[in-house]
C-alpha cells in the first residue's frame, strides 16, 4: 500500500485530520466551560448537536453516496468544517461568540462527519480493496496514537497561553491542508450506475439488509447503547475534570496525551487479539475497558492521597483506558461490517447503521447533562458507569459477538 501515491496522500490526509479532531476535542468544549461558562444541561445539548445529524441525515446520505461519487462529496464535507471551524474564532474576536453559536457549529461539524466521514470510508474501501482494511486500520491507529499523544498537550499549551479559540483554528487549517492534499486524487472513484429506485426504497433496502443479517443487526444494537454512553460521558468529562478535579487547560492536555499511549497500545494489540478472540471478542474487550474507565473515574477525589497532582495522575491513566478501548471497539467494528457488506450496499450499510447507532447518542448526553444540572455531575457520570458494565455483561452473553469473524462478504451474503 505505501507504494501507492493515492494511499500515502490519503493517510497523510487522515494524520492531519486526526491530529485537528484531537485538539479540537479539547478546545470547543473548554470553549463553552471556559469561555462561556457553560452549565452541565448546556454541554449536554452541545453533545447532542453534535450526533442530531445522525438521526437526520444518515438514512438520505446513504442514499446519496450509493450514488455518487465519493471524493468530490469528501472535499465538500472538508471545506465546510474549515469554515464552521473558523467561524468560532472569528466570532470570539468580534464579541459575538455565544454558547448557541456553538451549538450550530457543532451541528454542522457533526453533518459533515455524517457524510463526509461515510464517503471516507467507502473510498478507502475502494482504494485499496477489502483484503487490506485491517492492515490500514492498523496503519492508521499506529499514526493516530501519535496525534493522540501529543494534540492534547498542544492543545492544553495553546489554550493556556492564547485561549481556546486558537486551538480551534488550528483544526480549520488542518482542514484546508487535507483539501489540497487530496483534490487531485486518481483512485478507484467510480460514478455508480444511476438507479430507477425511489429513494425511499434504496433507504428501506438498507434496513432490510442489517435487520436480515444477525452480526450487522447485533452490532447495530450494540454499537448504539455504547454511543448513548460515551456521550454522556463526554458530555460530563471536561467539566469534572476542570471543576470537580481543579485541572487547568493545561493540565486537562497533559493528562489526555496519556489517551494517545492507549491508542498506540490498542494499534499493537488489535491484531493478536483478532487471531485470538475474533473481532467480537476484541469488540468486547474495547468495551469492558470503557466500562473499567466509565467506573473509576466519578471515583476519584479532588485530593487523592492529599495531592492534587494524584488526581490528575488518576484521570490521566483512565483516559489511558479509555481510548484504548474506544479504538479496540470501533477499528474491528467498522473493519467488520465493511467486510460482510457487498459493494452496491456499503453506501446504505454504512448509513444505516449510523442512523441506528447515532440517533440514539443525544439522548445519553442530554441525559447525562440532565442528572449533571439537576443532581451532580458525579452521579451522571455514575449512572454512565452502571451502563457500561451492564452492556459489558450483555455482550459477553452474546453468541454472536463471541464468534464473530473477520468473514468474506461472499460467506455471510
Amino acid at each position: 500500500m505505501l507504494r501507492n501515491a493515492d494511499f500515502r496522500r490519503y493517510w497523510s490526509s487522515a494524520i492531519l485530520n486526526g491530529f485537528g479532531s484531537y485538539v479540537s476535542a479539547l478546545a470547543l468544549p473548554l470553549c463553552a466551560v471556559l469561555l462561556l461558562k457553560a452549565s452541565p444541561a448546556q454541554m449536554g445539548i452541545l453533545g447532542a448537536a453534535t450526533a442530531m445529524p445522525f438521526a437526520l441525515l444518515a438514512l438520505p446520505a446513504g442514499v446519496f453516496l450509493d450514488r455518487n461519487r465519493k471524493l468530490p462529496v469528501l472535499l465538500a464535507c472538508k471545506a465546510i468544517q474549515a469554515a464552521a471551524l473558523a467561524s468560532i474564532p472569528v466570532a470570539w474576536w468580534l464579541g459575538m461568540l455565544s454558547i448557541h453559536w456553538m451549538y450550530a457549529v457543532s451541528f454542522v461539524c457533526g453533518g459533515c462527519n455524517v457524510v463526509g466521514g461515510g464517503a471516507e470510508q467507502i473510498f478507502l474501501t475502494n482504494l485499496i480493496g477489502r483484503d487490506r482494511l485491517t492492515d490500514a486500520q492498523s496503519k492508521f491507529t499506529a499514526t493516530d496514537s501519535a496525534s493522540r499523544l501529543l494534540a492534547p498537550g498542544l492543545a492544553g499549551i495553546l489554550i493556556q497561553w492564547l485561549t481556546a479559540p486558537y486551538a480551534v483554528m488550528l483544526n480549520a487549517l488542518g482542514f484546508v491542508a487535507s483539501i489540497l492534499l487530496l483534490r487531485n486524487m486518481n483512485g478507484n472513484d467510480p460514478k455508480p450506475a444511476p438507479s430507477n429506485k425511489h429513494p425511499l426504497r434504496d433507504i428501506q433496502d438498507g434496513i432490510l439488509f442489517i435487520w436480515g443479517h444477525p452480526l450487522l443487526r447485533t452490532m447495530a444494537w450494540a454499537a448504539g447503547a455504547w454511543h448513548v454512553l460515551f456521550f454522556g460521558f463526554a458530555a460530563l468529562s471536561v467539566l469534572f475534570a476542570t471543576r470537580e478535579l481543579g485541572m487547568s487547560a493545561g493540565m486537562l492536555g497533559v493528562a489526555q496525551m496519556l489517551g494517545g499511549v492507549g491508542v498506540l497500545v490498542s494499534s499493537m494489540l488489535l491484531k493478536p487479539l483478532n487471531r485470538r478472540y475474533g473481532a467480537g471478542g476484541t469488540m468486547l474487550i474495547g468495551v469492558g475497558l470503557c466500562a473499567f474507565a466509565f467506573a473509576v473515574m466519578p471515583l476519584i477525589p479532588p485530593n487523592l492521597f492529599g495531592m492534587p497532582m494524584a488526581s490528575a495522575i488518576a484521570c490521566a491513566a483512565m483516559s489511558f483506558f479509555l481510548d484504548c478501548g474506544v479504538m479496540l471497539f470501533l477499528l474491528p467494528y467498522t473493519t467488520m461490517r465493511q467486510k460482510v457488506t457487498p459493494d452496491e450496499y456499503l453506501g446504505r450499510m454504512m448509513s444505516t447503521m449510523r442512523f441506528l447507532t447515532g440517533s440514539v447518542s443525544p439522548l445519553g448526553a442530554l441525559a447525562a447533562g440532565y442528572l449533571g444540572e439537576h443532581f451532580s455531575i458525579r452521579t451522571g457520570l455514575a449512572c454512565v458507569a452502571a451502563g457500561g458494565i451492564a452492556l459489558t455483561i450483555t455482550l459477553a452473553l452474546s453468541t454472536t459477538m463471541r464468534g464473530a469473524r473477520m468473514a468474506a462478504p461472499a460467506a455471510l451474503s
